[in-house]
């Protein structure tokens, strides 16, 4: 009876060993399968995403390029001579570019957003702080492109912060 037994375990033991061992390579071959293919779905959906997040990125740039004050003031003519009504087609028009552009910020970089935003507000600071001392929108635009001659605008600070992201990007 003993042999019997012995003879079961015999044959038992290496089945359980291999079974053991079939077992622990087949459950990592399908974690590492399971890796893959979320690796492979991350890599897919940043594919697809890439040039959603450039368009947006193309967008801001576009809207930094044109709230340039130096392009702005050329392609924005005052209606009349007054520089507070100047002032505020200025500034209206810049806010207008912004909403229309204004759902980009969920494609791109908080802190693109942030730089953006940051040279549209300078961008308005500075020409209300401009107009305060400019009796003609005719004085308005001089003393604007003037102060913009001999600094650098917040717009084309923001144009280099954008473009920096985007070289991360690719």
């Amino acid at each position: 009876m003993e042999d019997k037994i012995i003879e079961g375990l015999a044959y038992a033991l290496p089945a359980l060993v291999t079974g053991g061992v079939a077992y622990l390579i087949l459950g990592r071959f399908i974690e590492q399968d399971n890796k893959e293919k979320t690796f492979n779905a991350l890599v897919e959906k940043k594919r697809e995403s890439l040039p959603t997040k450039l368009q947006a990125y193309e967008r801001m740039l576009l809207f930094c390029e044109r709230i340039n004050p130096s392009k702005l003031l050329l392609r924005v003519n005052p209606i009349g001579d007054d520089a507070d009504n100047y002032l505020q087609l200025l500034i209206g028009n810049i806010e207008q570019e912004f909403e229309h552009n204004l759902v980009q910020q969920l494609y791109i970089s908080d802190d693109s957003w942030k730089a953006v935003l940051a040279a549209k507000l300078a961008i308005i600071a500075k020409l209300r702080s401009t107009a305060e001392s400019s009796d003609t929108a005719k004085d308005l635009r001089e003393n604007v492109l003037i102060d913009y001659s001999q600094q650098e605008s917040p717009a084309n600070t923001a144009i280099g912060f954008l473009k920096q992201e985007v070289k991360k990007l690719i």
